[in-house]
């Protein structure tokens, strides 16, 4: 990463090392199994491993947000076609994982991200989907981050 990618008008003069320059990783955390479907037991140990997790992420810098997300039946799609909301009741796509969690942290790079993931708890029952964040100018100005008198 050099240090163009960061936006001079966002954060001002860049003097970080090359090598201190992070990007942003979303961490989507799929599984079968969700914490409402596991007895009392094993979700109070896999509360406690993602409670250590997280402080070990916290500890080591990488840490930037996370949450638990309810199970896919208490979620809502929606979809805007010619002006007109249609909405129905639950995950648009039916698979046997679903969505349930999420870290946003930072890493230096994709390689330091995933040793990162490989960590979270869930990964030994579903999976870990590791995603950069874009941080282009163009989706900094389109979420009011960038100075928008700044040209694209």
């Amino acid at each position: 990463m050099s240090n163009s990618t960061i936006p001079k008008r966002l954060f001002g003069v860049n003097t970080l090392k090359p090598e201190e320059l992070t990007m942003k990783y979303l961490c989507l955390i799929c599984a079968e199994t969700v914490l409402e479907q596991m007895p009392d037991d094993i979700a109070e140990q896999h509360i406690q491993e993602y409670a250590d997790f997280t402080q070990t992420i916290r500890d080591g810098g990488h840490y930037l947000s996370c949450n638990r997300l309810l199970p896919a039946n208490a979620a809502i799609t929606l979809r805007v076609r010619n002006g007109k909301v249609s909405t129905t009741d639950g995950p648009f796509a039916e698979t046997k994982e679903q969505l349930g969690g999420y870290y946003l942290i930072e890493a230096r790079d994709l390689n330091e991200a995933i040793q990162i993931a490989a960590h979270i708890p869930g990964a030994k029952f579903g999976c870990v989907e590791v995603r950069p964040v874009a941080e282009d100018e163009r989706t900094l100005y389109a979420l009011g981050l960038a100075n928008p008198n700044a040209s694209l």
